[in-house]
């Protein structure tokens, strides 16, 4: 199969169920709501290691947000519920609250929401009395004084099950073309709302395989097959002539919108001058329970 002339491998993404919450952050601008953001789904790339996988999902404007102010979609994601309610409280608590000008909505709609948790009641007593409850724009939310005047956080947040570990692997000439068609990936992905690519700025430099073929100990080790600089000492899974992998991982409320975002992302790839494949990562589906035929994906 191709692609704009590039070969797209005829096999799949392996991905595994995941507990998301979707949370809107807003703020007097959208730079605030931004670095609300960031600071909130930072050390969020990989639960290998990570208390949770999270990223930024879409920006929105003001006239699609509770309070009327530019907006920032974010998702958190855990194996499990309590951990995941864990690290609500943690992250907005430390790192929104913390944070000038800014507010808290749920960004789940009821229909689709399967878990709730009281993260906004149980932030609220940061207020020492001094809290007050009321509704905006049909929510119920606390706002709680502070020296930047008031935080605004919906008393209740949202949760269901989602996909993580949808991917693409992206193989290119050199280490340069790689990276350029994988920030393009990423920035076509940032589009498909319900989607977020956890790793730093999107990108991973380093996919990996459970556990290790020397090392008892180690949980995930490095995917040798796709490493450039053991083509000659290893089975590669690599052509002569790439030099450079880069892996996007891609997490989803759905498992539409991991297709959505995966299509986008190697719809943006190929365009790229340099890149010689489309391929993914998978473990013959031992891993998780969701498969995405990259054929299937791109309509091919």
């Amino acid at each position: 199969m191709e692609l704009e002339g590039v070969e797209i491998e005829d096999t799949f993404a392996e991905a595994f169920p995941i507990k998301v919450a979707r949370v809107l952050i807003t703020a007097v601008n959208e730079r605030w709501a931004m670095e609300a953001a960031k600071e909130t789904t930072g050390f969020g790339t990989s639960v290998i290691m990570c208390p949770a996988e999270a990223g930024v999902d879409v920006t929105v404007p003001p006239e699609e947000t509770p309070d009327g102010r530019p907006g920032v979609y974010i998702m958190i994601c855990t194996f499990g519920y309590k951990a995941l309610d864990e690290q609500l409280l943690a992250r907005i608590g430390q790192c929104v609250l913390t944070c000038p000008t800014t507010a808290v909505f749920n960004g789940l709609k009821p229909e689709e929401t399967e878990k709730e948790f009281n993260t906004g009641f149980k932030l609220k007593f940061f207020g020492d009395g001094f809290e007050s409850e009321e509704e905006l724009d049909g929510r119920a939310v606390a706002r709680i004084p502070i020296m930047g005047g008031e935080f605004v956080v919906e008393k209740n947040l949202g949760a269901k099950e989602g996909v993580a570990g949808g991917n693409i692997f992206i193989l290119a000439k050199d280490q340069m073309s790689a990276l350029k068609a994988a920030e393009e990936a990423v920035s076509a992905i940032r589009h498909v709302e319900g989607t977020i690519t956890p790793f730093t700025g999107g990108v991973v430099a380093s996919g990996s395989k459970p556990g290790s073929l020397k090392y008892k100990f180690m949980h995930a080790t490095i995917n040798e097959k796709f490493c450039p600089t053991l083509k000659d000492k290893v089975e590669s899974e690599l052509p002569a002539e790439v030099n450079g992998v880069f892996e996007v991982v891609i997490n989803g409320v759905s498992e539409e919108a991991v297709k959505e975002a995966m299509r986008a992302g190697i719809k943006a790839a190929v365009e790229v001058p340099g890149v010689v494949k489309i391929t993914a990562g998978n473990f013959e589906g031992k891993l998780g329970k969701y498969q995405f035929k990259l054929k299937d994906v791109l309509g091919l």
